[in-house]
């Protein structure tokens, strides 16, 4: 199901749910998932805002919800680095100007990279200058190669960039290669990859209160199924509240100790806050893996783990 980025977000990039509502005379365009935003698409990015300054136009990030692959029926348990309001946070943060977000479906699947470049890019984004990533195809059966967009191009007036890829670090960036790290619990590589520290955000949900009735009271935090968690765990984190950053750290689990829940949970306890939470937006970044999760014999021997787990996050936060 399409999900339309919540217009009481006060983002400072324009977003665009609804391509009818695009009204810009000429732009410079990139398009994809960019799922993660990490260092390789930020090399994009920004090869795309400096474009839009050289031609002293708008920067477009035209990019598609739900991710094709569930659509296409290729998601194979796929979860996702980033939903879209996300995405969004992001993007402000890089520089962009426009985010335009379509429903990706079966019909918008089945347009040729040709069909695409006539009906969206050009009369529906007025593209100017057209920015790529050197492994970038798109259309009906991933046909639309660089060499023709560089064809369409010429037909019908924009210049075509492709952006090579990102060098020094020893290997390609890839959006898999992160989720795999992630889920393996490697947060420091991760976000060496990504380019800033993976965070969740969500809101604020009642839970069984277990933590509270141990000295240490976390906040529940509700998150899309396809958002994805790092593995089970206890992390030394940042949480920010209302615009203000706290030292936390977050357990991610099924809470063995008590009843082995099914559901998975995410709980962070924020050190030394105390004010109501439930309802609240929150976002979590994570800065490095404590320790796996454990089953103990008692609430006891838990709350004298979590002492040393905070113990354990302020030295890794400071």
């Amino acid at each position: 199901m399409f999900i339309a980025i919540k217009k009481n977000k006060n983002y400072k990039v324009k977003v665009i749910n609804n391509i009818e509502e695009f009204e810009i005379e000429k732009s410079v365009v990139t398009v994809g998932t960019f799922d993660g935003l990490h260092r390789g698409h930020q090399k994009i990015i920004n090869t795309l805002i400096n474009a839009a300054k050289q031609r002293a136009l708008p920067s477009v990030v035209f990019t598609f919800w739900p991710h094709p692959r569930f659509v296409l029926g290729k998601a194979d348990g796929l979860e996702l680095l980033n939903t879209i309001e996300e995405k969004a946070v992001l993007l402000e943060k890089l520089g962009v100007d426009y985010l335009v977000s379509v429903e990706f479906n079966k019909d918008f699947a089945n347009q040729t990279s040709y069909e695409f470049v006539k009906n969206v890019l050009v009369a529906k984004l007025n593209v100017n200058h057209l920015v790529l990533g050197y492994d970038h195809h798109f259309g009906k059966n991933r046909e639309g190669r660089f060499d023709k967009l560089q064809t369409c191009g010429q037909e019908f007036g924009f210049s075509v960039e492709q952006v090579s890829a990102l060098k020094g670090i020893g290997e390609n960036i890839s959006s898999t290669k992160i989720r795999n790290l992630l889920k393996a619990g490697n947060i420091p590589k991760a976000n060496n990859y990504l380019g800033y520290n993976y965070f969740i955000s969500g809101e604020v949900v009642h839970g069984d209160k277990i933590g509270r009735k141990i000295g240490f009271p976390t906040a529940n935090i509700s998150v899309p199924d396809f958002k994805l968690k790092p593995a089970n765990g206890v992390y030394a984190v940042f949480a920010e509240v209302e615009g203000k950053k706290y030292k936390a750290m977050t357990n991610i689990g099924r809470k063995p100790t008590f009843k082995n829940d099914a559901s998975l949970s995410i709980e962070t306890h924020i050190f030394d806050f105390a004010e109501e939470l439930y309802g609240k937006k929150i976002s979590i970044s994570f800065l490095e893996k404590i320790r796996d999760e454990i089953t103990f014999d008692s609430s006891n021997q838990l709350a004298e783990q979590l002492k040393k787990d905070r113990e354990d996050a302020v030295r890794l936060l400071e």
